[in-house]
């Protein structure tokens, strides 16, 4: 009969030999390829490594929908590590973006790209709105229409990356413009559609 000390041991052994079980078995996915056992590891695994080792969390993403232009993305980002993180940069291949705030200046709010980046405080949230800080869109390639779902890669200063997932919704708030050249002193005197 084993002895306590080996039963204890045979347990979390076998606990650890049925976890890797599923996690193979949760790989293969359901491929008709025999092929297959041997190959990389399949975009389910790959995506929940990356959910893992992610930098921040992101609550509620979404895209102003536009047709041309200009337009931003939004969400809530949470740290709920020990030391702060700074997004250097953030880029879609729906367009070219950049970093923005919006901030006084003559009594006129006024949008202009944030220096040094987007800092969110360990153990905090940094929310990303409409007349707030946002991530924006520069020159669109095509429409974004209501319900579309783009991917966006952020990069932070230690050169990590992390991509997420946002939908495009209709958005009328907020009297901040995505028009070229907003935000610009010689500029901001002249009327523009809100966003």
């Amino acid at each position: 009969m084993p002895s306590t000390r080996t039963r204890r041991l045979t347990r979390p052994a076998a606990l650890l030999s049925a976890a890797v079980l599923a996690f193979a078995a949760a790989g293969c996915g359901s491929s008709d390829d025999s092929s297959a056992a041997g190959s990389t590891p399949t975009p389910t695994v790959s995506a929940s490594a990356s959910a893992a080792a992610s930098v921040l969390g992101i609550r509620d993403p979404w895209v102003k929908a536009a047709d041309k232009g200009m337009t931003a993305a939004f969400g809530t980002l949470v740290n709920d590590g020990d030391t702060d993180v700074t997004i250097t940069s953030a880029s879609t291949e729906v367009s070219p973006m950049e970093m923005h705030e919006m901030t006084m200046q003559d009594g006129t709010m006024v949008m202009q790209a944030k220096q040094g980046g987007i800092v969110i405080k360990a153990k905090s949230i940094h929310v990303l709105e409409p007349g707030g800080d946002h991530l924006m869109m520069m020159d669109l390639k095509q429409p974004v229409k209501a319900g579309d779902e783009l991917t966006f890669t952020l990069t932070f200063t230690d050169g990590r990356t992390q991509t997420f997932t946002a939908v495009a919704k209709p958005f009328t708030g907020a009297q901040e413009s995505y028009a070229p050249g907003h935000g610009m002193p010689e500029e901001s005197a002249s009327p523009r559609p809100a966003a």
